[in-house]
């Protein structure tokens, strides 16, 4: 059975450098069996891979990519937290939000580019709770943001 870097592997991704914070945070923290990320943007060798509003100037399946960058940037966070991203046992909550115009409804189809990158490295451990949130404007004028909370073990 394959872990979650061979998964990502498969996919052709691989697990990024963790994402530089845009102010005065860190981009995980882990307290017991937990680690919470900081929101984590659609950060791609140091570049947003796009700015703007979902519906405006970002198609939706324009932001399905950053969410799934998100994801893999929320991934790194965490393995610099355990080390080994085989400790995860389980992707417990997803926030995504999603920067969009007053119009626009789809985002629990933007934040999927997340949550099914999260099933795909995961398996069954990557299924979770979400939220996805509809903003007027994130940090750097980003399209869409994602934190999460992973319980881990030893």
């Amino acid at each position: 059975m394959s872990g979650p870097e061979e998964r990502l592997a498969e996919l052709g991704l691989s697990v990024p450098e963790v994402a530089k914070p845009v102010a005065v945070y860190v981009p995980a923290v882990r307290t017991g069996n937990y680690v919470f990320t900081s929101g984590q943007l659609p950060m791609r060798s140091g570049e947003l891979m796009l700015t703007g509003k979902v519906g405006g100037e970002v198609s939706p399946e324009e932001a399905v990519e950053c969410a799934e960058q998100c994801a893999l940037n929320a991934i790194a966070a965490v393995k610099a937290q355990i080390g080994d991203l085989a400790k995860v046992r389980r992707v417990v909550k997803v926030v995504a939000f999603v920067a969009s115009t007053p119009d626009f409804t789809g985002q629990p189809q933007v934040a999927n580019g997340a949550s099914e990158l999260f099933g795909k490295v995961f398996g069954d451990a990557g299924v979770h709770a979400r939220s996805a949130v509809g903003v007027p404007v994130l940090p750097l004028d980003a399209p869409v943001e994602v934190e999460i909370m992973v319980e881990v073990g030893d």
